[in-house]
């Protein structure tokens, strides 16, 4: 059990620093006074994101914060076991 929890601790800190990266990494959400004002919602960027790089980045966070909180669920299980 206590290598178990070893080694759940180290993807956990790896994958901390990973998503932080990964978060660093993406552009702001900003759209600029163009949508404010009623630009045009649905253009051909954004039906396409999730082929850009962008749309990786969002995907691997969405994806790193959820395989982040089941660890945290895991580790903690085993922590009060021990």
């Amino acid at each position: 059990m206590a290598v178990l929890r070893i080694v759940l601790t180290v993807i956990y800190v790896i994958l901390a620093v990973a998503i932080s990266a990964v978060v660093l990494m993406q552009e702001g959400k900003s759209q600029g006074l163009g949508s404010a004002l009623g630009g045009m919602s649905d253009s051909y960027w954004k039906k396409n994101k999730g082929r850009t790089m962008e749309g990786a980045l969002e995907k691997f966070t969405r994806y790193g914060a959820i395989v982040f909180m089941l660890l945290t669920i895991a580790i903690n299980v085993l922590l009060e076991k021990m």
